[in-house]
């Protein structure tokens, strides 16, 4: 069953909301003014490619920011 949240709400537990789709699999349909806007879903395992795994440049990661840099200077 889908579990119904509004925008304001999912802004303020962004992390409490990406555990539960992530860790146990829940989906949530976001309310904005009482109208669905989009639904949130766990990923498909097989459905998700990796290109890159950061984990290699950098054992704790690689920031946002400076993939975006980096892509920027690709294109």
């Amino acid at each position: 069953m889908n579990n119904l949240v509004s925008l304001k709400e999912l802004r303020t537990k962004l992390s409490d909301y990406t555990k539960r789709v992530s860790e146990h699999g829940d989906s949530f349909i976001i309310l904005k003014k009482s109208k669905p806007v989009f639904k949130i879903v766990p990923i498909e395992e097989d459905s998700w490619e990796t290109v890159v795994d950061f984990t290699e440049i950098d054992k704790t990661g690689v920031s946002f920011e400076n993939v975006k840099k980096a892509a920027a200077l690709l294109a």
